[in-house]
């Protein structure tokens, strides 16, 4: 199997330099538009400096007279948590945190009291001066989703009964960023909503695999202003700006290299399901501005799921970076249509920015969809004539729930699930669900006997009210 391209323009940790895929930087004004992009997200307030450069000072809940002493405390990120994450003062003593981040995803700290440092890289440092500390002080990293996955720090005033900062939602600076509120509309999705005589639904005929025996495609990760429903925009993290992604397919023996361009404003990466090598040197991670080649070949069939590899999975998966990878088992036989249905969930903030981490958290999801969109084959019908074989590969995306396709007025008389029929068209047997598990897939076959309107749905009628609905129209 060949190994991932090792050129750096960062140099790698030595531990691991040998099987790092390639990383080159892009062009500056992509490089820029990164840097403004990243300022918007995390809200950077500033200048600040790295590496023992002064931040903003503010007394923390100083209702005690100050004592004059500075208490100096090391903390470290690493594995989405600080450090220690209690930190306790004696009361009246000025604070000051040395922050170093040894964490492959990028950091920063702020306090409750408008204190931050910048974000940090992997191995660099801050100095963070926390003023004189009279209470309780919350922190917490500013990245997307990392504060509701856990990254938080408390500190602590000793011998005091000093009153907290960053109790209220008032002296939370992070109240305005998009995912970290709840405060999306639940209601506002209509999934029997028509979108219009303008929509065009997403093409779900799958194109068989090419000739060749090695695929390069390039993939860019990108933020991308998109409806899904009628009326409801979000701001998705995407895959060639798509959710779900580009469709890759081969056969077994197939060589995948695939560039990934991050031109986002956080990290992104891409984990490859189909991908049989050591997760901490294939499935690295991109910092904005930069690209990855990652390169693979499929040795196993399937419907295997890719998606973002970065950290906290949840919120970029939730956020919809996932798409299928379709290795073609060697004894598949002809159809004469074959459609792809990528179910997934979206989680919605509010309307135009990023889904609800806390949503995603609690496995709420205000709509359950087939290829991005509210619904959209229950107006803009899958086809088929009668007495065609028609085969539904599905991949199940989640990131959260799971999937039981069912296609009324047409029984399944094939189904293939994981990597090997469950059932093949000369068994007597038949099915009427596709079952799929997060992250799972497979496809199922059937053939029209009469003309006419059949739905399709997940069968779990709560996602289906939620919009995992559709329709075949069959003519003759």
């Amino acid at each position: 199997m060949p190994a991932p391209s090792t050129s750096d323009t960062h140099p790698p940790t030595p531990t691991v330099a040998a099987a790092l895929p390639s990383v080159r930087p892009l062009g500056g004004i992509a490089a820029g538009a990164a840097l403004v992009l990243l300022a918007v997200v995390v809200g950077m307030i500033g200048q600040h400096a790295v590496d023992g450069g002064p931040t903003t000072t503010a007394a923390a809940g100083a209702t005690v007279p100050p004592s004059g002493h500075t208490t100096t405390i090391a903390v470290t990120a690493r594995g989405m948590r600080y450090q220690p994450d209690h930190l306790a003062v004696p009361a009246g003593d000025r604070l000051v945190i040395v922050l170093t981040n040894t964490d492959d995803r990028r950091h920063d700290l702020v306090l409750a009291t408008g204190s931050r440092t910048p974000l940090l890289a992997k191995g660099t440092t801050a100095r963070l001066d926390a003023g004189v500390i009279g209470g309780t002080v919350q922190g917490w990293c500013s990245q997307p989703a990392h504060r509701a996955s856990g990254m938080t720090l408390t500190i602590t005033a000793t011998g005091s009964t000093g009153a907290t900062s960053g109790a209220g939602t008032g002296s939370d600076p992070m109240a305005a960023m998009p995912g970290m509120t709840g405060t999306a509309d639940p209601g506002r999705i209509d999934a029997m909503a028509d979108p219009g005589p303008g929509f065009t639904a997403r093409d779900a005929t799958l194109a068989p695999s090419a000739a060749a025996r090695t695929h390069r495609i390039t993939l860019h990760a990108q933020e991308s202003q998109r409806d899904v429903a009628t009326g409801v925009s979000q701001k998705l993290w995407t895959f060639n700006g798509t959710t779900p992604g580009p469709v890759l397919r081969g056969r077994i023996g197939d060589t995948f290299e695939v560039t990934l361009v991050n031109d986002g404003s956080l990290e992104h990466g891409i984990d490859f399901h189909a991908e049989a090598q050591a997760p901490d040197t294939a499935m690295r991670t991109v910092e904005p501005g930069h690209s990855v080649v990652y390169r693979f070949t499929a040795t196993k069939a399937g419907i295997w799921m890719y998606h973002c590899s970065a950290m906290p999975m949840l919120y970029h998966v939730g956020n919809g970076m996932y798409g299928a990878l379709i290795i073609d088992p060697p004894d598949l036989g002809p159809v004469d249509r074959e459609y792809l249905l990528v179910q997934s969930e979206f989680y919605l903030g509010p309307q135009g920015q990023p889904g609800d981490a806390a949503k995603m958290q609690a496995e709420q999801p205000d709509a359950v969809v087939f290829n991005g969109y509210v619904s959209q084959y229950a107006f803009r019908p899958l086809t088929a004539r009668t007495g065609q074989r028609v085969r539904i590969w599905v991949l199940d995306a989640g990131p959260n729930r799971s999937s039981a396709l069912h296609v009324v007025g047409a029984p399944f008389d094939t189904v293939y699930l994981e990597g090997g029929f469950r059932l093949r068209a000369s068994d007597p047997g038949g099915a009427q669900i596709l079952n799929l598990a997060p992250a799972s897939g497979g496809f199922v076959e059937t053939v029209f006997t009469q003309p006419g309107a059949y739905p399709f749905l997940d069968h779990t009628l709560a996602h289906a009210d939620r919009g995992a609905r559709g329709a075949f129209q069959v003519t003759g």
